[in-house]
């Protein structure tokens, strides 16, 4: 009995074992380039026309490490690879309108992963990394409801207008890339401290140090793949972005997902679409949306009768603020939750109100 059982495993594992071998065997191993030889690294090398000294055994070494320690994570760079037909057309676009060098794109990479929600300890958000006061200055729009520095076209235009302005200011860029990194005015106090002006001699913060090695090894890579055992198919990369715009403008605050319902669309497709948009609802005021393509000419006519639809379920009342109200007595007079009353009307816990001013309250 014993005998029988085990001759049945036998054979019932070489079935399964044929069975795997005909599922896989159109799947043939990749060769992948030893890392020694991928780091063997001839030049010339440059960065935006800026020459890369090679000759250098620190720089090279500096190169070498970034190289291994991203080649190391093969299923990162794939997602860079995928992701780069999807964001580069734009940003390609936007810097050959600029007149600025086709190397800055892979800025982006490394400081975000070409991911909208990427962020630092030290409160830089975004594709580019921008920090809000910097993002403020080029013109994004930063604040409780809206995060600019999550929209890739805005986001990117402000890149782009940062990095001409340093390099205006430095008049290389290299210095530029490392500007964009650790702040100009850390790159001019260290111009004068340490009496130098190339990058690739300065004592800077490890990570400001590492940053055009970091860019150069992306570059290697992301401008050859296959020469580093990565073999993708044209159907392998992602589709770059289509949507349709649509301007909206509202009274008082409006939840997303009628946004969603008038693009014939869902919450998270427009969440996907709109990274900058913080929360559930839009504040008052004028917003351009992205929407699913196809579906814009439509959208307004659908927009309108649904938020007409919600504010009569929800009866809007506008309120008129009388001497002696505050938040507190007036959402206690609609029996309403103060941080409703404070959402609907796009106040924040430091806001007064004054006599006069009209309030949006909602009560069913």
């Amino acid at each position: 009995m014993k005998k029988y059982m085990l001759l049945c495993l036998i054979v019932l594992f070489l079935s399964s074992s044929n069975a795997l071998a005909e599922s896989t065997k159109d799947f043939v191993p990749e060769s992948l380039p030893s890392l020694i030889s991928a780091i063997r690294v001839d030049g010339p090398l440059d960065f935006c026309g800026e020459p890369l000294p090679l000759d250098n055994p620190d720089v090279r070494e500096r190169l070498e490490k970034e190289l291994l320690l991203i080649l190391w994570n093969r299923p990162q760079v794939i997602l860079w690879l995928k992701r780069s037909t999807r964001y580069f057309p734009f940003i390609e676009k936007t810097l050959a309108q600029n007149s600025m060098p086709q190397d800055l794109k892979y800025i982006a990479v490394v400081e975000s992963a070409l991911l909208d929600h990427a962020g630092s300890p030290q409160g830089a958000v975004g594709y580019w990394q921008f920090i809000k006061q910097t993002g403020l200055r080029y013109g994004l729009s930063i604040d409780r409801n809206i995060d600019e520095r999550r929209n890739f076209f805005a986001s990117t235009r402000a890149a782009v207008a940062y990095l001409q302005d340093l390099y205006d200011l430095f008049g290389s860029w290299t210095l530029a890339a490392a500007a964009y990194n650790v702040g100009e005015d850390r790159i001019q106090n260290e111009k004068t401290s340490q009496k130098v002006d190339n990058y690739y001699d300065f004592y800077l913060p490890k990570e400001t140090e590492r940053f055009l090695l970091k860019i150069m090894a992306v570059k290697l890579i992301l401008s050859n793949p296959s020469s580093y055992g990565f073999h993708l198919l044209e159907e392998d990369f992602y589709k770059p972005l289509t949507f349709d715009r649509v301007k909206i403008t509202l009274p008082s605050i409006t939840p997303l997902y009628l946004v969603a319902q008038a693009s014939g669309s869902y919450f998270k497709q427009i969440k996907d679409l709109n990274p900058e948009i913080r929360g559930g609802e839009l504040p008052r005021g004028t917003h351009i949306i992205a929407v699913p393509k196809g579906s814009g000419e439509s959208f307004h006519s659908r927009f309108a009768k649904l938020s007409k639809k919600w504010r009569q379920e929800y009866n809007m009342h506008i309120y008129i603020v009388k001497k002696g109200d505050s938040l507190s007595t007036i959402a206690e007079q609609f029996n309403v939750t103060l941080p409703a009353l404070m959402a609907w009307n796009d106040l924040s816990p430091g806001n007064f109100i004054r006599p006069g001013e009209k309030l949006v309250i909602y009560h069913q």
